[in-house]
Parts: structure tokens; sequence; C-alpha cells
């Protein structure tokens, strides 16, 4: 068995190119489809009429909005964005005044302008306090116009702010539906063309001529779906590995353990190619089935859309007899719910069950045909 995997890694490394090309292609479509913007702020351009306003209260409070990112430049800088459509509006920050520049109706406008507004009433408040003193110094006005500045920056009290939902609601991330999805989605190509050699080494008789050596058959068939989970899971394992440590996906914290409970899906997909090899003929069948199964699998399971929005009782029955669903369902489930390992134990349970079931009559079939 140690013979067979390790001729299974030389080959890996000689032709490499698939795996690469589904890793590339699960980064790129993750990465470059979604918009490539990770970042739940909204990036709008901001000018101002001098330096003062931006190094003073307007500017500060305007930087630290958690809601909307200001980019400064010039004014220049900023119609040419906007007028090039790489940004739905701009402000110009006057001493007293600020003019929104749009581009195209926005819903965000009155949201900016709330936030802009709010600066300058706070800046005028804090004016109105230093001049009701009875200071007299500069020096003194400055002093207390920076404790007054740190107050609002560290605020004696802090409000901690929740939501709740109910039963029947479900949360949307952009980015865990675009990772999950297509690295899922992506996986399945590699572990089916990994599991395909079993049926070409049948057809050309190397199977019978390995029979006749001390290697067992099981010890043949392990062998083979060690070496394509081991594929599949690297494959996953790298996309997310660059999410985490390059583009800064923390997966609230249960990174491990989305790679653990990957290992159920990784399994299913593996038994479900071999299926797949165990009801077609030759090769040229299987490269023309295996895509409609994959993107069919996709489309249904939650891959390319949130299953949630979909509203056919066909397709929802349908998606219930689909691995790629609960992979979704448990990665979801882990990443962007924070559920427990008792909370997910029935897609993981029906995952395995699917293994094992496609596994078994696979293995039947294959056996049965004599291929």
């Amino acid at each position: 068995m140690k013979g067979i995997l390790f001729a299974k890694l030389k080959t890996f490394i000689r032709t490499p190119w698939l795996f690469i090309l589904m890793t590339l292609m699960s980064l790129g479509f993750a990465w470059i489809v979604g918009g490539a913007d990770d970042e739940n702020q909204m990036q709008v351009p901001v000018y101002a009429a001098n330096e003062t306003i931006q190094d003073g209260l307007i500017g500060k409070a305007l930087t630290i909005s958690d809601t909307i990112d200001f980019n400064w430049m010039s004014e220049k800088e900023m119609t040419d964005q906007i007028a090039d459509d790489k940004a739905e509006m701009g402000v110009k920050l006057e001493e007293n005044d600020f003019q929104l520049l749009t581009g195209v109706e926005s819903l965000n406008a009155d949201l900016i302008k709330r936030i802009v507004q709010q600066a300058y009433e706070n800046r005028e408040q804090q004016e109105q306090i230093v001049a009701a003193t009875s200071l007299v110094t500069e020096k003194e006005k400055a002093d207390v116009q920076k404790e007054l500045q740190a107050a609002m920056e560290a605020p004696v009290f802090s409000m901690d702010t929740g939501s709740f939902r109910g039963t029947d609601t479900w949360v949307y991330d952009d980015t865990f539906q675009r990772l999950f999805g297509f690295a899922l989605f992506f996986m399945i190509y590699t572990v089916s063309y990994s599991v395909l050699p079993i049926l070409t080494e049948k057809e050309d008789g190397i199977w019978d001529r390995l029979i006749l050596s001390p290697v067992r058959k099981w010890e043949m068939y392990v062998s083979n779906l060690i070496y394509s989970f081991l594929t599949g899971y690297l494959q996953v394992l790298l996309v997310f590995l660059i999410f985490r440590f390059w583009i800064g996906v923390d997966f609230n914290g249960r990174f491990a353990e989305t790679l653990l409970l990957l290992i159920p899906y990784v399994f299913a997909v593996v038994a479900l190619a071999v299926f797949l090899t165990a009801i077609v003929k030759n090769q040229p069948q299987f490269s023309a089935i295996l895509p409609l199964m994959a993107v069919s699998m996709a489309m249904i399971g939650g891959a390319f859309w949130p299953i949630e929005i979909v509203d056919s009782k066909i397709l929802i029955a349908l998606s219930k007899i689909n691995p790629l669903t609960y992979g979704m369902e448990v990665l979801n489930g882990v990443a962007v719910y924070g559920y427990s390992l008792e909370e997910l134990l029935y897609p993981i349970s029906i995952l395995l069950l699917m293994g094992v079931v496609l596994m078994g009559v696979g293995m039947h079939l294959m056996e049965k045909r004599h291929i």
C-alpha cells in the first residue's frame, strides 16, 4: 500500500496542473468574482478646502467613522473618481459648510450627509463650550479643547449593541458564501479526477498485474482513496490558509474547527467520485457527466447563491440528497452562526452516511462489472 501511495505522490509531483488550476480557480472566483472587496465599509472620497479642516475635529470625526471609509485626496482626484464611476459620490469640506458631489443616485447619500453634518455639529458644540468659559489665554482654551477631544474618544461609559433573529431567519455573509461555495465546488473536480485512475488502470489491466503481487485488493482501493482524500483536502486547505493569513478573513475565530469539520464533506465527495466512476463505462463518459453533476450540485446545494432564497419545493427536496448542501451547512454553521459541534451533528452524520453508502455501492458495482 505504501508503494502505491508513493507512486501516486510521484505522479502528482510530475503532473500537478489540475490541482493547481482548480486551486487558482477557487481563489479567483471567491475573490475576484465577488468584487475583490471584503471590507464592509463603503469607500467615499473626501476633499478639504484647507489642511486645518482635515487635521481638526471634523477630519478626526470622519476618520473614526465605523460606517463609511472616507479617503482623503485632492479635489481633482475626487472629481475624476466620480466622473469615472469609481465612486458614487464625494464630499467637499469647507470651513463652515460642506457639499456632496454625486455622480449617480445613491441610497447612501442621506447616510453620508448625516455623518458629515454630525461632525460639523460636534465641532460647533465644542467651540461653544470653550467660548462660554471665562478663560482668557489661548493656551487654556487649547487645553480645554484637548480634554474635550479626549473625552469624546474615551467616554466615561460605553454602550454595547446587539441583535437577535427569529428561528426562521438566516444570516448572509458574502465573504463566506463565495469562499465556501467555490472552494467546495472546485474540489469536486480535483477529487473526481484523482479517483478516475481506478477506472483507467482497470481498463488497461494494471490492476490484474497488481493482484498477482503481494498487494491485496483492499490495499489497492484504500491507497487510491487516501490519495484522493488528501488531494481534495489539501486544495481546500490551501485556499482557506490564503484567505486566513493573506487576505485576512479570520473565520470568526473558528479557523481550526472549520478545517476539522471539512473532513466529512471531503470523504463524501470521494465516495461520490467512486460511485460515478463505477457507473460510467469509460473516461469520455466520465468527463462528460462530471461537469453536469458538479454544476448541478453547486446550483442546488447553495454554492453559487444561498439556498435559503430558493422557493422551489422540488429543488429543496433535491438538495436534501446533495453532499454540497450539508458541506455548506457545516461550514456556515461553524464560521457564520458559531454553532457548537453538537448542533452540527446532523449534517455531519448525513455526510458520513452518504459517504459510507456511496462508497459501498460504488465498490460493489466496480467488482460486479469486472472493469
